[in-house]
Protein backbone atom coordinates (compact mmCIF):
# COMPACT_ATOMS: atom_id res chain seq x y z
CA UNK A 1 0.00 0.00 0.00
CA UNK A 2 1.40 3.27 -0.84
CA UNK A 3 0.70 6.62 0.50
CA UNK A 4 -0.61 9.41 -2.19
CA UNK A 5 -0.64 12.28 0.16
CA UNK A 6 -2.11 13.73 3.44
CA UNK A 7 -4.35 16.64 3.96
CA UNK A 8 -5.35 18.54 7.37
CA UNK A 9 -8.85 18.37 8.37
CA UNK A 10 -9.81 21.84 9.78
CA UNK A 11 -13.28 22.32 11.10
CA UNK A 12 -15.14 25.54 11.29
CA UNK A 13 -18.69 27.31 11.63
CA UNK A 14 -17.73 29.61 9.10
CA UNK A 15 -16.64 27.96 5.83
CA UNK A 16 -16.69 31.13 3.75
CA UNK A 17 -14.47 33.21 6.21
CA UNK A 18 -11.81 30.39 6.80
CA UNK A 19 -11.67 29.68 2.98
CA UNK A 20 -11.09 33.36 2.24
CA UNK A 21 -8.45 33.42 4.91
CA UNK A 22 -6.06 30.50 3.39
CA UNK A 23 -6.94 32.07 -0.22
CA UNK A 24 -5.77 35.88 0.71
CA UNK A 25 -2.95 35.31 3.16
CA UNK A 26 -1.09 32.70 1.90
CA UNK A 27 -2.53 31.94 -2.01
CA UNK A 28 -4.22 28.82 -1.90
CA UNK A 29 -6.91 27.74 -4.44
CA UNK A 30 -10.39 26.32 -4.41
CA UNK A 31 -10.06 23.07 -6.15
CA UNK A 32 -13.41 21.78 -4.78
CA UNK A 33 -16.21 22.74 -2.72
CA UNK A 34 -19.19 21.09 -2.00
CA UNK A 35 -20.76 23.98 0.63
CA UNK A 36 -19.56 21.08 3.99
CA UNK A 37 -16.45 20.97 2.65
CA UNK A 38 -14.04 22.49 0.91
CA UNK A 39 -10.79 21.68 -0.61
CA UNK A 40 -7.90 24.33 -1.37
CA UNK A 41 -4.35 23.83 -2.67
CA UNK A 42 -1.49 25.57 -3.50
CA UNK A 43 -0.90 26.78 -6.97
CA UNK A 44 2.45 25.31 -7.78
CA UNK A 45 2.01 22.11 -6.20
CA UNK A 46 -1.73 20.18 -6.21
CA UNK A 47 -0.88 17.63 -3.52
CA UNK A 48 0.05 20.58 -1.05
CA UNK A 49 -3.51 20.97 0.31
CA UNK A 50 -5.89 21.67 3.23
CA UNK A 51 -9.81 20.82 3.54
CA UNK A 52 -12.27 22.87 5.74
CA UNK A 53 -15.54 20.80 6.61
CA UNK A 54 -18.17 22.19 8.82
CA UNK A 55 -19.03 19.29 9.34
CA UNK A 56 -18.90 15.64 7.27
CA UNK A 57 -21.88 14.77 5.20
CA UNK A 58 -22.26 11.02 5.50
CA UNK A 59 -19.86 10.14 8.76
CA UNK A 60 -20.66 10.54 11.96
CA UNK A 61 -17.36 12.72 13.32
CA UNK A 62 -15.88 15.20 11.45
CA UNK A 63 -11.86 13.38 10.40
CA UNK A 64 -9.03 15.01 11.79
CA UNK A 65 -6.67 14.20 9.18
CA UNK A 66 -7.25 12.47 5.54
CA UNK A 67 -4.66 10.27 3.92
CA UNK A 68 -5.02 8.80 0.70
CA UNK A 69 -3.50 5.71 -0.35
CA UNK A 70 -3.64 3.42 -3.44
CA UNK A 71 -5.59 0.56 -1.89
CA UNK A 72 -8.16 1.41 0.21
CA UNK A 73 -9.40 -1.88 0.48
CA UNK A 74 -5.96 -2.96 1.98
CA UNK A 75 -5.82 -0.25 4.72
CA UNK A 76 -9.13 -1.22 5.84
CA UNK A 77 -8.25 -5.00 6.13
CA UNK A 78 -4.81 -3.59 7.86
CA UNK A 79 -6.71 -1.94 10.27
CA UNK A 80 -9.45 -4.50 11.16
CA UNK A 81 -6.72 -6.53 12.02
CA UNK A 82 -4.98 -4.47 13.95
CA UNK A 83 -8.00 -4.21 16.13
CA UNK A 84 -8.43 0.01 15.50
CA UNK A 85 -11.53 1.53 16.45
CA UNK A 86 -13.41 1.91 13.18
CA UNK A 87 -15.29 5.13 13.51
CA UNK A 88 -16.70 5.10 9.56
CA UNK A 89 -17.47 2.06 8.07
CA UNK A 90 -15.65 1.21 4.63
CA UNK A 91 -18.01 3.22 2.13
CA UNK A 92 -18.64 4.01 -1.28
CA UNK A 93 -19.19 7.99 -1.61
CA UNK A 94 -20.93 9.60 -4.02
CA UNK A 95 -18.65 12.06 -4.98
CA UNK A 96 -16.17 9.41 -5.57
CA UNK A 97 -14.06 8.19 -3.10
CA UNK A 98 -14.13 4.93 -1.04
CA UNK A 99 -13.25 6.15 2.77
CA UNK A 100 -13.06 4.56 5.93
CA UNK A 101 -12.47 6.31 9.47
CA UNK A 102 -10.56 5.45 12.62
CA UNK A 103 -8.98 6.58 15.46
CA UNK A 104 -5.77 6.64 16.28
CA UNK A 105 -4.41 6.30 20.19
CA UNK A 106 -4.19 9.88 20.54
CA UNK A 107 -7.99 10.58 19.81
CA UNK A 108 -7.16 11.21 15.98
CA UNK A 109 -9.93 10.67 13.59
CA UNK A 110 -8.39 9.47 10.31
CA UNK A 111 -10.10 9.12 7.06
CA UNK A 112 -8.53 6.94 4.57
CA UNK A 113 -9.43 7.24 1.14
CA UNK A 114 -9.06 6.03 -2.37
CA UNK A 115 -10.59 8.00 -5.64
CA UNK A 116 -12.47 5.42 -7.62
Amino acid sequence: MQIRRVVPNIKTADIAATRDHYVRVLGFEVVMDMDWIVTLCAPDERMHQISLFTEDATAPEHPDISVEVDDVDAAYEVALQQGVEIVHPLTDEPWGVRRFFHRDPSGTVVNTLSHH
